[in-house]
């Protein structure tokens, strides 16, 4: 039994042409005209029994069949058509009284087919059927109601958002933030619940609750805690390590690299050594995650740099081979330790120099709510933006390495939301450390479902993030867009079958989406639900605080702040 009902005012007219995925209906009910919009919903029926076709209105035209000069008894024959792209079948299945709407086409319409407009009563049905189609999953992602009914709820598949990863974009101010915000509150209510949100600015503090975990990545003055996370340079990559500490400049700079891969693998052996972990110095890389001590690398390098060795005449002495070429690697070493902002890489607390910590640390990002995990909301706010590409790609190739290393069968998924991704994931990569922040992504979003790694690219400039990593997510959440690049670029990653729907980016209201993918049945506008509580994201009111009677001054404190690099 069908959910719709007709009536002469919901007729549209007559199909004259079909396509593979479009046809084009000829209107014979011209009053009906002005209740049609482009991108409005319609009802063709389908060839086949017990079939509905859904369509989407693409364009309206009035098509004047004789162009003609007017006289007083001349006329203009007009023909008005609509093009409409078919979007899906609604499905009685058997006869019984279950609707179920499919992203598929089971067949295409006639020739004369009737076609109608979905009025409310029928749109309210329809949204009804993909509310609970969508709900078949058990626990749906609610993230707000239909534009079209706003007594619908929009469900999401929250398998098929965070297997094929996700894309959610926005202007300043469209409401980009509340939505990652709704999304983690619903995440949060499962109980085996895994995920890490890359808080680039702290906006994200206000979001609390059960399984919401916060950590920050150490400031200048933090000391070893629970809530403090501290990435130790030991964690890096030979590559990464190079990218921060070789001027690619110097004429030494293969001797200083060279040096440097074998010194770091002998302090390495070194550590395992002395630490009874013997077993594993055979095993190990220069890339392993092994502690070892920058103070003794250093005395190392100082070594090498002063050597002197026997010369070709008895008790005479001649430089070594390395005499002389580490002084500028050795400086650009004591720099980087001493800089109080790298606190967090550099801290020469006895907690980082331990094998221990690595497990630490990855029992801190990887674990679920059901062990004491759940969401970890990361806050990078005091990490140096010419580093930032580099520890925020460090933290998600740990993870993503660890979920490597986990057998098949026992994977439990984690979703990576990566706030103002444009910072990281650039399309124009500008200094080594961004490549190999880019290398790190790139990776994820290719390969990560196969490990249980789900990607949230998050952005307001959607032109400036890595095309690779876009093109590899099947799901967009795309909110207001005022710039003309960053639409071109949603739009080009929008399916073709939905014609002309990315047209309405810049007109959407604040806290309006459109949704498109594989987790959503339907390509629909949204009104995405306000978290509660709120992000701190809230644009400033410039002409409210202007027209205040007085205001507080805090301009010492802030100077005093920035003097100790702390708040």
């Amino acid at each position: 039994m069908s959910i719709f009902t007709f009536n002469d005012n919901s007729y549209v007219g007559t199909v004259q042409a079909v396509d593979t995925a479009s046809v084009v209906v000829s209107v014979e009910n011209e009053t009906v005209l002005s209740n049609i919009k482009v991108n409005n919903l319609v009802i063709i029926n389908a060839s086949k029994e017990r079939q509905t076709l859904i369509g989407m209105v693409n364009k309206i035209i009035r098509k004047f069949n004789d162009l003609i000069q007017l006289e007083d008894d001349e006329e203009i024959t007009t023909e008005d058509i609509v093009k409409i792209n078919l979007i899906g079948t609604l499905l009685d299945k058997d006869g019984v009284d279950t609707n179920v709407f499919k992203r598929t086409l089971e067949s295409v319409p006639e020739i004369s087919s009737k076609c109608y407009c979905m009025d409310d009563k029928n749109l309210t049905s329809f949204m009804e059927v993909i509310s609970s189609t969508s709900q078949c999953s058990g626990t749906p992602l609610n993230i707000g109601k239909y534009a079209l009914s706003k007594h619908a709820d929009a469900y999401l598949d929250g398998n098929k958002f965070f297997q094929k990863h996700a894309v959610i974009v926005g202007s300043t101010g469209s409401g980009k933030s509340c939505t990652v915000a709704t999304v983690i509150e619903q995440i949060a209510l499962l109980k085996s619940s895994n995920a890490i949100l890359f808080d680039i600015h702290g906006e994200y503090s206000p979001i609390t609750g059960d399984n919401i975990k916060h950590y920050r990545v150490a400031g200048p003055n933090d000391t070893y805690s629970d809530d403090v996370l501290f990435l130790p340079y030991w964690l890096l990559t030979y590559e990464e390590m190079m990218s921060m500490m070789l001027d690619r400049g110097d004429n030494n700079a293969p001797n200083q690299a060279m040096l440097f891969s074998k010194t770091v693998l002998q302090k390495k052996k070194e550590f395992l050594s002395n630490n009874g972990l013997e077993e594993m110095v055979d095993d190990i890389t220069i890339d392993s995650p092994i502690p070892y001590e920058m103070d003794k690398l250093i005395d190392q390098f100082v070594f090498y740099n002063e050597e002197m060795v026997d010369g070709a005449k008895a008790n005479t002495k001649k430089k070594g081979d390395y005499n002389g070429i580490l002084s500028r690697f050795i400086q650009r070493l004591e720099n980087k330790i001493s800089d109080k902002r790298l606190n967090f890489m550099f801290s020469q607390d006895e907690n980082l120099i331990n094998s221990d910590y690595m497990n630490e640390l990855c029992q801190k990002l990887l674990l679920s709510a059901s062990d004491g995990g759940g969401i970890k909301i990361i806050d990078f706010s005091e990490v140096p933006s010419d580093i930032l590409p580099l520890i925020v790609s460090l933290i998600a190739r740990i993870i993503f390495s660890v979920q490597q290393w986990i057998d098949k069968g026992k994977i439990h998924p984690i979703a990576i939301f990566c706030d103002e991704a444009h910072l990281y994931i650039p399309q124009n990569v500008k200094q080594g450390m961004e490549s190999l922040s880019l290398m790190s992504f790139e990776r994820i979003a290719k390969e990560g479902r196969k490990y249980g790694v789900g990607l949230v690219v998050i952005t307001q400039r959607p032109s400036e993030v890595d095309r690779t990593v876009l093109s590899q997510s099947s799901n967009f959440v795309a909110m207001r867009l005022t710039n003309a690049d960053d639409q071109n670029v949603i739009k080009k990653l929008l399916p073709d079958s939905i014609g002309n729907f990315g047209d309405l980016l810049p007109v959407l209201d604040v806290g309006e989406a459109l949704v498109v993918g594989d987790a959503s049945l339907l390509p629909s506008r949204i009104l995405v639900k306000r978290p509660d509580p709120e992000p701190n994201s809230s644009t400033i009111k410039f002409w409210d605080e202007w027209s205040k009677e007085s205001v507080d001054n805090l301009i010492d404190k802030a100077v005093d702040s920035m003097r100790k690099q702390s708040k």
